[in-house]
């Protein structure tokens, strides 16, 4: 069946409806999950003259940036982006026309919109809720890949049973993997990692079991003193393995939310439906402990809305890793990242009751300052956002499940620029930067606490070196006698540290077209993925724009090290009104992830930044080599 646009409508109805017969579709290329990464694969595809299809579990594309993570959050050097990419960073969400919108006024709505935009744009048909239930292969390559029929709840959330298997199946001469998880590659036989690897597999300084961090002196035990009575939920027993030991566990996931006070635009959390205060008792016990050190009822606050709502990251919230407790669960990713749809769809439903339950409880418990239970009781989703999913929204944050074993692994000398790569298909640069993994109790003599294990974030935004490094194509392409006809451009061969610094939305949607070329290219020379010619493969990746080197001798990305800024190079960068002053909404555009900075340099509360406010911005962080550690902390 050849896929055209008059076909789409067929199958987006039919995408609703079990079928007793499975539909077969035929098509070039045949990608899986419509993220940001798989639409620029799929566009790629296009342009280059071949037919390809998108398979989307859900019923919404956009992945994480249609789901309230902005485009250039964790794009901390725009001038090491290209392609595609490059201008879809700055352009998603935002107006046809009229004033730029900050970061933060950025709608996940407007994103998906924006990006169904390209996809009518590029003709590229998706087909909705279906997941992959099995690959037929033969010779290393797959034959034809089979679908579920398996729709998300009113809630956006996956179902542990499909409602109807092998609904779909679609053969194709490449496949790409381009969702979170890695399902389609485990279907298709090739081997992967999950969990973190050892210090001393890799070489990896900061692997494995890391040194507890937040460790506070409160009582985990169901009847406070008696070790005999079990733990509270959200604790557990430390496994014992020492520091740089490799385990299963991995970083915590979330939901990058909206809440209102709005009448208007507020939807209800519902309390659920097995909600039990006693799972909450060591929330209790860490507001208590908060009460008592902070004598400060601001500061106070500012440590409970860590808890719940969690960290406000571009006006929706993030989980706040300086907590103890905030607003996702930790020690249950694990059960996710390579398991089954039953283990996926029980840790999805668990992060939600865990959010709607945390919320209610600091609403209710009396441990919580009334002033604090009526400011969180007031507090709803903001419905203008997930409209269609009561506010949830409809991509739980996977920030790490399975990885690619493939010819390259990236890990955490690549994010400190040790190696050298011949054959990149993107450019990366981020700190190494990992959420808690784990909340165990730390015993210490006589003395017992309650800590999070596995949270740091190396070098910050901008990595280690501030520069970027680059990321390999053998990285992305499987092992040639496990797939020869496989790109994986979101879960590529990574360590669990390297993986924690190449995670990033940008690196995946340059990654994505870059396998789009490289797919279109393995049809046309009728050659397996790792076999394609390297040199023309270079030349087509130039031709479409990618960033693929960088010269620290040449290449400038606004600002590293110490280097003393001026004002003119901020009006160049920000100044969209030519008034010789910067506002937060052009401050928000033109420095992204650093919203939280403008409060500081605008001493005098004007709501601009003039040159003279620059300039002793400057030199306090002249005299400050720790100057975003000391100003975050007063946040």
């Amino acid at each position: 069946m050849k896929l055209t646009t008059g076909s789409l409508l067929f199958l987006l109805t039919f995408a609703s409806f079990a079928s007793a017969a499975a539909r077969d579709v035929k098509t070039d290329v045949c990608v899986y999950a419509a993220t940001p990464s798989g639409i620029l694969a799929a566009i790629a595809v296009k342009k280059a003259g071949r037919e390809v299809v998108i398979v989307e579990p859900s019923r919404w594309i956009g992945g994480v940036l249609g789901a309230g993570l902005k485009p250039m959050q964790d794009c901390p050097n725009y001038a090491a982006t290209g392609g595609m990419t490059k201008p879809l960073l700055k352009s998603l969400g935002q107006p046809k026309e009229g004033r730029r919108l900050s970061t933060a006024e950025l709608s996940p709505k407007q994103i998906r919109a924006d990006f169904q935009v390209l996809l009518d744009q590029y003709e590229i048909p998706v087909i909705f809720e279906h997941r992959i239930g099995a690959c037929q292969t033969k010779d290393a390559a797959i034959q034809t890949a089979s679908f579920d029929l398996a729709p998300f709840d009113e809630t956006g959330c996956p179902p542990a049973e499909p409602t109807q298997r092998d609904d779909l199946r679609i053969t194709a001469k490449v496949f790409i993997d381009a969702g979170y998880e890695g399902d389609l590659l485990a279907a298709a036989g090739c081997e992967y990692r999950v969990g973190r690897e050892s210090a001393e597999e890799f070489d990896e300084q900061a692997a494995g079991v890391r040194p507890v961090v937040q460790k506070t002196p409160i009582d985990p035990y169901r009847i406070a003193g008696d070790p005999a009575s079990g733990l509270l939920s959200m604790v557990k027993a430390d496994h014992g393995l020492p520091i740089g030991a490799g385990d299963q566990h991995t970083q915590a996931y979330n939901y990058r939310y909206y809440t209102t006070n709005d009448p208007q635009h507020r939807l209800p959390i519902p309390v659920p439906a097995d909600y039990a205060a006693e799972d909450y008792e060591l929330v209790g016990r860490y507001v208590a402990y908060l009460a008592e050190q902070e004598s400060d009822p601001e500061k106070l606050r500012k440590r409970l809305i860590g808890i719940w709502p969690g960290w406000r990251n571009s006006r929706e919230w993030n989980y706040q890793r300086d907590s103890l407790i905030s607003m996702a669960p930790l020690g249950i990713s694990q059960e996710y990242a390579a398991g089954d749809y039953a283990d996926k769809a029980g840790v999805w439903k668990a992060h939600r009751d865990y959010l709607a339950g945390l919320r209610h409880f600091m609403a209710t418990d009396a441990r919580v300052p009334q002033s604090y239970r009526d400011e969180v009781a007031q507090l709803g989703f903001d419905g203008r956002y997930h409209p269609d999913t009561a506010g949830w929204p409809h991509q739980l944050y996977i920030r790490i499940a399975r990885r690619l074993k493939g010819r390259y692994t990236i890990t955490e000398h690549d994010v400190y620029n040790r190696r050298q790569v011949e054959d990149p298909v993107a450019l990366a640069q981020y700190g190494i930067d990992t959420y808690p993994s784990r909340r165990i109790i730390v015993k210490e003599g006589d003395k017992t606490f309650v800590a999070n294990e596995g949270n740091m974030f190396v070098g910050g935004s901008k990595g280690p070196t501030n520069v970027p490094y680059p990321v390999s194509y053998r990285a992305i392409t499987p092992q040639a006698d496990q797939c020869t006809n496989l790109l994986v451009p979101i879960c590529f061969s990574a360590t669990h540290l390297g993986y924690a610094s190449a995670r990033m939305e940008p690196v995946f949607m340059i990654a994505g077209e870059s396998a789009g070329i490289a797919a279109a290219q393995a049809i046309a020379e009728a050659k397996p993925v790792q076999e394609i010619d390297m040199q023309k493969f270079a030349g087509s990746l130039a031709a479409a724009g990618q960033k693929l080197q960088w010269d620290p001798a040449v290449d400038q990305n606004g600002g590293s090290g110490g280097a003393r800024l001026d004002f003119a190079t901020l009006l160049k960068e920000c100044d969209q009104d030519d008034d010789s002053l910067v506002c937060a909404a052009e401050w928000s555009v033109g420095k992204p992830g650093y919203d939280w900075l403008f409060a500081f340099i605008d001493a005098d509360n004007s709501g601009h930044i003039d040159g003279k406010e620059y300039a002793s911005f400057q030199d306090y962080k002249a005299n400050n080599p720790k100057w975003r550690e000391l100003l975050q902390a007063k946040q």
